[in-house]
């Protein structure tokens, strides 16, 4: 690690260095002149860094930029950008968690993402469940990203804590046909799994301009497998009788640097996405147009494939039961090593209106509802190679689950004062979840053998924001706002067995209404030409999800506990930005400080398998980032963008969980999955007007899984680990029609854990088609 630590500061001083030195000649990007750029109409716009509206700290990725990255999905798009990180563990995950600056990657409530201004964040649920709905939109469609960090826009509310991922998809002014065929393949070993695993990706798209509708429709079909993706070990005290004795378990060590006899994985994971989408965008007049978008996904993971390590004394696969190695004992639950089977169905729905009502007032409109139309889990009681399987398991359903939104926003120019801009609106969220599991006689028909845990209910948000943007002067610009939130949960409920009655019984929880007023400011000020400085601060509130209040859950292997009675998240946010624009790019530096009281954390005990949701009472996240995207570094052929980040998480107060003298506490710990040193590095060199060459380093250090820092083993299942990923990708134009590609990630088969394993080194052949 520590060579990894000092490359990559190494890298960080030539590259600043070079800028300095970025010949003037520099200022003209071939890559602009992509035909297919010229073809799209891109439906936002970004934020410009001068201008008085500009609050948050951002970064803009075009089709120009994205060139650089082995993007199968559209996560892939953002990962490389500043103080974020994507917990994607292998193509076609639907795990694909997003963490923002002082959000790590678990809460994932408190980052949002837009697509056209649809909702993509999944704010019903958290942890690896919580991930965006990347699929809802497919990477060869996007125009643009606009990432915005922390909450010091008043249009956003206390989820945007870590920030916003705004992206912005095309519609072709020109008829047009695309075709995507992708193949990737990845060699994988770890203890006691190793093989090649394989996978497609086919994308085809027909959009055409019909006077004044557009039109755009698209079908995506990937499948994969993954590698497995956990590993299970047990040690124990020798057994003094009861025990079978076996041969095989690997002996390793597990995540708090103990021994560890290693049994089984779970196997390659096939995991099938198909993806249907429709776009109608038309146009009323010069200053009015709407968009339609219905996206539909239709997800299957299928886990059929499960290793035992173990034998007994006549060569046969032991899958369960309690076991005896080398005088260490093992118990292998009944259902660790079964099989499972996730079907999802979800439908989304976004209409986006937007126009001027005059030369100075214009109107923005968002509606979105999103249907889960079907999500069942059927998992196996035991493995079905065990002789003791007899065909039963345990169904997960969520039903009558989604979220509607509603918002309208106002925009009036250049009143009152010249420069004066005022942004106003309103918005309404509803969210829904109810989960099911029970036991069923057929474990693949899931059939209803009784209930074994119900849970559900609601939350909306009703919100009202406004802001002033002001240029008061050549050289200084103003920013105030504020948003007012009214919260409520409602018509929550979870099961409750009572051993003196033999009904399954339903406990409703109190409804619970809560309102909270956020603060906004943001002032910039110019010093010289092509230099600014800009200081903005923030406070906002993030309300609890369903999931967090409400959901209980029974599987083989963990239980989870509502908490309806938390408290929202209370963030107090800080960042100073220092700028220098170039004519073909920009150096930047962003200190930042938040303080978060309440931080609704999920805890897990390990010795009961009970996982549930408490709050910290303060977290304290202090860092600073270094940004330098460049057109035309030391060669007008060689483009970068590169940025570093050191953050320090540190849990300041825990009081309230530990009492006045605790025998141990968590004060002073860093706070999980928040690694001090994160860096990126792309580059792409245009070798001519058709071929592209590009690299990619991904970076960051250990960090810990645990609130209590006992995690503190590397290389191992469980593990937060740091690494250094490189990747390597080139693209060549055949002809003005085919494009085909050729590329790596983590080049050096760099073998690490962010609690389950990262892919091995993945090979990529791509070929593009327009017509």
């Amino acid at each position: 690690m520590t060579f990894a630590r000092q490359s990559v500061a190494l890298i960080s001083l030539a590259v600043a260095a070079a800028s300095v030195h970025a010949h003037e000649s520099t200022l003209n990007k071939k890559r602009t002149s992509n035909p297919q750029v010229e073809e799209v109409r891109v439906w936002g716009e970004a934020r410009d860094a001068s201008h008085a509206g500009y609050t948050n700290p951002a970064s803009v990725l075009t089709q120009e930029d994205m060139v650089s990255i082995n993007a199968t999905t559209t996560e892939d798009l953002v990962k490389f950008e500043p103080s974020l990180v994507i917990r994607k563990r292998y193509i076609g995950d639907s795990n694909g968690t997003l963490g923002l600056r002082g959000s790590n990657m678990f809460a994932t409530p408190r980052s949002m993402v837009f697509a056209d201004g649809v909702p993509l964040h999944y704010l019903l649920q958290t942890r690896w469940n919580g991930a965006p709905r990347w699929t809802m939109v497919s990477a060869s469609e996007i125009a643009q990203v606009e990432i915005l960090y922390g909450p010091f826009s008043a249009e956003y509310s206390g989820n945007a804590m870590g920030g916003v991922v705004l992206i912005e998809t095309a519609l072709p002014q020109t008829r047009k046909v695309h075709v995507d065929l992708d193949y990737f393949s990845q060699d994988f070993s770890a203890y006691g799994f190793s093989d090649r695993l394989t996978g497609t990706k086919s994308f085809f798209s027909y959009g055409d301009k019909l006077g004044d509708l557009s039109v755009y429709v698209s079908y995506n079909h990937l499948e994969n497998e993954s590698q497995p993706q956990s590993f299970y070990y047990d040690y124990r005290a020798a057994p003094t009788n009861g025990f079978t004795p076996v041969t095989g378990a690997v002996v390793q060590r597990d995540v708090y640097g103990k021994p560890a006899y290693y049994y089984g994985d779970t196997g390659v994971e096939q995991a099938t996405t198909d993806n249907f989408k429709i776009k109608l965008g038309y146009d009323f007049s010069d200053d009015w147009s709407a968009l339609l978008n219905l996206a539909y996904e239709d997800r299957n993971t299928l886990r059929d494939a499960a290793n035992t390590y173990v034998r007994d004394a006549d060569g046969n696969k032991v899958w369960a039961g309690n076991l005896v190695q080398d005088g260490i004992g093992m118990n292998i639950a009944a259902g660790r090593l079964g099989n499972s089977d996730l079907e999802r169905k979800s439908l989304s729905t976004g209409l986006r209106v937007k126009g001027k009502l005059s030369d100075q007032l214009s109107l923005e409109t968002n509606l979105s509802d999103f249907r889960i139309l079907k999500d069942n889990t059927l998992s196996s009681s035991r493995n079905p190679q065990d002789p003791l399987f007899n065909n039963t398991g345990l169904t997960t359903d969520y039903d009558d689950t989604g979220w509607q939104t509603l918002d309208a926003k106002l925009v009036l120019e250049d009143v009152g004062l010249d420069g004066m801009q005022w942004i106003g609106g309103l918005r309404h969220e509803a969210y829904r979840l109810n989960l099911d599991q029970y036991n069923s006689a057929n474990w693949l028909q899931g059939d209803n053998a009784g209930y074994t845990s119900r849970s559900g209910g609601e939350t909306g948000i009703d919100a009202a924001f406004v802001q002033l943007n002001w240029d008061i002067a050549e050289r200084w610009d103003l920013a105030l706002g504020g948003r007012y939130e009214q919260w409520e949960s409602k018509n929550g409920y979870f099961s409750r067995r009572n051993p003196q009655t033999s009904q399954f019984e339903l406990m409703d929880v109190d409804d619970v209404s809560r309102h909270q007023f956020s603060p906004k400011f943001s002032l910039g000020y110019v010093p010289a030409d092509e230099w600014l400085v800009r200081y903005s601060a923030a406070r906002a509130y993030r309300f609890p999800i369903v999931e967090e209040l409400f959901s209980q859950s029974q599987s083989y292997s963990s239980s989870n506990v509502p908490r309806p009675d938390l408290k929202p998240e209370n963030g107090l946010h800080h960042n100073l930005m220092l700028e220098k624009q170039f004519e073909s790019g920009y150096a930047r530096i962003n200190v930042f400080s938040e303080t978060i009281e309440d931080a609704i954390e999920s805890q897990n005990n390990y010795a009961t398998l009970v996982n549930t949701f408490s709050s910290v009472d303060e977290v304290q996240t202090d860092g600073v980032e270094f940004i330098l995207n460049y057109s035309g570094l030391l060669v007008p052929e060689l483009d970068a963008r590169f940025n570093v980040t050191y953050t320090k998480s540190i849990i300041e107060d825990n009081s309230t969980a530990e009492g006045p003298n605790p025998a141990t506490t968590i004060e002073g710990n860093d706070y999980p999955r928040m690694p001090r040193w994160r860096s990126n590095l792309l580059l792409t060199y245009h070798l001519s007007d058709k071929w592209d060459l590009s690299g990619n380093l991904q970076y960051a250090d250990k960090s810990y899984g645990r609130l209590q820092n006992d995690d503190i083993a590397e290389g191992v299942m469980g593990a937060q680990d740091g690494y250094t990923r490189v990747g390597l990708k080139t693209t060549y134009d055949l002809s003005e029609q085919i494009e085909v590609g050729l590329g790596v990630d983590n080049l050096t088969d760099e073998q690490s854990f962010v609690a389950h394993p990262w892919p091995g080194r993945t090979m990529y052949l791509s070929l593009s088609y327009d017509m």
